[in-house]
């Protein structure tokens, strides 16, 4: 495999594609010893459902009569929903976040999404990740922003101060501050001991030292020293903590290699993984069939990260996120079409959990949005900026979500002060 100057360098980030499974004893290295402190502060975590989540069979309205007469044959049925508060309940296949929601470390918004009208994922995934509805102009994300925001801890920036877990950097988190795409260890190597692995460390200090030095402000020596100790861990060392059951599948896997890296204290404050699957055009199934699968394991992954992170996930905010919701009715075919509102989960230490937040716009006729989908009560930058101000102290939120005219006093307090 060829290694390009595109691989490290593009849109003012660096991706080491392939790295992963941070090591523990990482810690000691000169490089994390210097991020030290800005690990001690709350992380942001985000997760993006990409395909258009079908937030009505997930947090289902069980009380709204006009729910079960638009889905005649894949709505969840009341003596299946795992009921939180007598009108809203969850799809049986997420009883594994049941105990954070009971536990009051799980919220919920539901009716919330982009403003904007658009029914294409392409925009309307890049318009929630842009933090900019309605705008293609946008350059940068808005965790990136969020991070160009916030007064930087200790006085020292980390590499690691942002991640991905995947092999490129989303559009979340492109922009000026450097972000870094973590893949796998496995296909990862330096020099040339292992000959079917990507030889990118070679490359990177050989001829791109001076442009990563740039990029990383002064990091990149640090950073591939750290990028070398990764070459000599075990990917299999790691263990989970007990109880930490990750499903099979780049989600679990990306889950667990994410709780790896905020374990290791090089300074992450913000990390992001994705998921897809969810646009459920056609047999979308009820308890069973292929949402139900993708609940499963969006379900299970969250729950073993959260037992997998122990005491520090007092310090983690999580939140998740999907492009629109879909439509109220089902259509012929067994599914449903892009729709408009949705819901988000806000999962962590802080949060004000075991509650529904949001106005419910209610399903008749005359409520519905287009005549079609449920309206949108929430905008999701109200959740976003709330979810960066408290945790990763972003005060400047005309910078992250410019236009949005959004002030503290808008949020809808899901995090404790």
């Amino acid at each position: 495999m060829p290694i390009t100057r595109r691989i490290f360098m593009k849109n003012g980030a660096m991706a080491i594609v392939g790295a992963s499974t941070i090591p523990s004893f990482l810690t000691r290295s000169v490089f994390a010893q210097a991020a030290a402190a800005q690990a001690q502060g709350k992380k942001l975590v985000v997760i993006f459902q990409r395909g258009a989540a079908d937030g009505l069979n997930i947090v289902v309205p069980h009380r709204e009569q006009d729910y079960y007469r638009l889905r005649p044959t894949i709505a969840i049925q009341p003596n299946q929903v795992i009921d939180l508060d007598g009108f809203f309940g969850l799809h049986p296949s997420l009883q594994p976040l049941k105990p954070l929601w009971d536990q009051r470390h799980l919220a919920i918004i539901h009716a919330c999404g982009s403003p904007d009208p658009t029914r294409s994922h392409f925009d309307a995934q890049d318009y929630m990740e842009s933090g900019t509805p309605g705008v293609k102009s946008t350059t940068d994300g808005w965790l990136n922003r969020a991070l160009q925001a916030e007064a930087l801890r200790n006085g020292k920036a980390s590499a690691f101060r942002a991640v991905a877990l995947g092999p490129q950097l989303p559009r979340t988190l492109q922009g000026k501050v450097p972000a870094v795409a973590l893949n796998n260890l496995r296909d990862f190597s330096v020099g040339e001991q292992n000959p079917t692995a990507v030889p990118i460390a070679t490359s990177f200090e050989t001829m791109y030292a001076d442009s990563v030095n740039a990029v990383l402000h002064g990091t990149g020596t640090e950073t591939f020293e750290a990028v070398k100790m990764l070459k000599s861990a075990d990917p299999g060392k790691y263990t989970p903590a007990p109880g930490a059951n990750y499903p099979n599948g780049p989600f679990g896997n990306s889950l667990r290699q994410m709780a790896q890296l905020l374990k290791a204290n090089l300074g992450v404050e913000a990390a992001f993984a994705d998921i897809g699957g969810w646009d459920t055009h056609q047999n979308q199934g009820n308890v069973n069939g292929q949402l139900a699968g993708r609940l499963t394991e969006f379900s299970e992954g969250i729950a073993a990260f959260w037992t997998d992170m122990g005491n520090e996930a007092e310090n983690i905010v999580l939140v998740t996120m999907s492009e629109f919701g879909r439509t109220v009715h089902q259509n012929g075919t067994g599914g449903t079409d892009h729709g408009h509102a949705n819901i988000m989960f806000v999962l962590g230490g802080p949060v004000q959990g075991g509650r529904v937040y949001g106005k419910w716009p209610g399903m008749k006729p005359e409520q519905l949005y287009e005549g079609r989908d449920l309206a949108i009560t929430t905008d999701f930058r109200q959740v976003l900026g709330e979810a960066a101000y408290r945790t990763i102290g972003a005060k400047k939120l005309d910078l992250v979500f410019p236009g949005a005219q959004l002030t503290p006093n808008r949020f809808l307090n899901i995090l404790r002060a």
